[in-house]
């Protein structure tokens, strides 16, 4: 059973998004800060499914994104 304790996510949208559409995540701050795991979803798929990584495995996919072409 699910804990409802917990306040809902407070999610924010990539810097990168548009209304245009595109490959767009949104990521939760406030519980990143709070528990030390970053939820990560996709902004056109607010009901799907939610990637739980690390704040540390968060910043290894924040800086490959950076330096990679893409």
């Amino acid at each position: 059973m699910a804990n409802t304790n917990h306040p809902p996510l407070r999610w924010v949208k990539s810097s990168y998004s548009t209304e245009n559409g595109g490959a767009c995540i949104e990521w939760a701050p406030s519980n990143a800060s709070a528990t030390g795991i970053v939820p990560v979803r996709d902004s056109k798929r607010p009901s799907g499914p939610v990637l739980m990584v690390s704040t540390n495995a968060f910043a290894g996919l924040i800086s490959l994104a950076r330096s990679a072409n893409l």
